[in-house]
């Protein structure tokens, strides 16, 4: 099976907070030039701080930009299944490769609970529904036999594990195994080689945002076979996100990270990380001792 590789794309932002389009296309631009797919709306693309409407634009707009060169999946999960369902029917008719819905926050759920969010989204679309689960987001946890029911449904087809857990990946994958279709894709970035080397289908990494070329390379050396190149490659990978992390929450880390490299992504949107000149000084450093910048 050829393994692939999806970036959750950073939305970026003017200094009003307005989302900046044209920044944004530029970052999809750049992965695809790097050969990497598109997540968008999801953690890393400040998904919970965007409204209803620009999330359909922004999906709207990613799509236009990508023009078929490379495949985006978008996530349209939210609290309520009512406007996890509303999103999800929005971005069926513009057209996308998958809809990942990321388990709802808030509002706690039990395992039925999930089924039926899942299960009443999936039954709703024609587009392949991808399940996303990063428990330490949302406090709700997609538990593997959870899993094995949902990927009886036609229209589920995988799920984007972002717990960071071994035992949790693996036994998604074991699902992946037993449940023809059901497609694993790793979230944590320095879990991608390893994750490839044991059956998942690929990864979607917000890291790759700062470091698209070498997210890449770890996919395109494991596909053709240079499992030396795929594990150099990963290991370059973990050793900017272990520098970049010990900074702080990963999503705000990566914006910042990339915000040094390129201003024209912007910040984030209140209350999320300001700019602080010091700790954009580590980054800068960081950065190029990385050959980043």
């Amino acid at each position: 099976m050829t393994k692939s590789a999806y970036v959750a794309l950073v939305t970026c932002f003017n200094d009003d907070e307005t989302i900046n389009f044209e920044a944004t296309r530029a970052q999809v631009r750049r992965q695809v030039e790097a050969g990497n797919n598109i997540m968008c709306a999801g953690t890393n693309g400040d998904f919970s701080a965007l409204t209803f409407d620009e999330k359909v634009r922004l999906c709207e707009e990613v799509v236009d930009e990508i023009d078929g060169k490379v495949k985006v999946i978008v996530n349209a999960g939210m609290p309520a299944t009512f406007e996890t369902l509303k999103l999800a029917r929005e971005f069926d008719r513009i057209g996308v490769d998958g809809i990942a819905v990321i388990t709802p926050f808030f509002i706690a759920c039990t395992q039925d609970g999930l089924i039926r969010h899942y299960t009443t989204v999936a039954d709703a679309v024609d587009t392949p529904l991808f399940l996303y689960d990063i428990p330490a987001r949302t406090q709700n946890h997609i538990e593997p036999e959870t899993a094995r029911k949902l990927a009886e449904h036609s229209n589920i087809a995988g799920i984007k594990d972002s717990g960071g857990a071994m035992d949790t990946l693996e036994a998604y994958m074991a699902v992946g195994r037993d449940m023809e279709g059901f497609e694993v894709y790793s979230g944590p970035d320095h879990l991608v080689h390893w994750a490839l080397q044991n059956g998942a289908t690929g990864c979607i990494s917000g890291l790759g945002n700062v470091m698209p070329k070498v997210l890449a390379k770890i996919v395109t050396c494991f596909n053709s076979g240079d499992d030396a190149g795929a594990a150099a490659a990963q290991e370059a990978y973990t050793a900017l996100r272990v520098d970049l992390y010990k900074l702080g929450f990963p999503p705000a880390m990566v914006k910042r990270a990339l915000w040094v490299m390129d201003p024209s992504v912007g910040a984030s949107r209140q209350p999320a990380l300001l700019p602080n000149p010091e700790q954009d000084k580590e980054i800068e450093a960081i950065l190029k001792k990385h050959d980043l910048i």
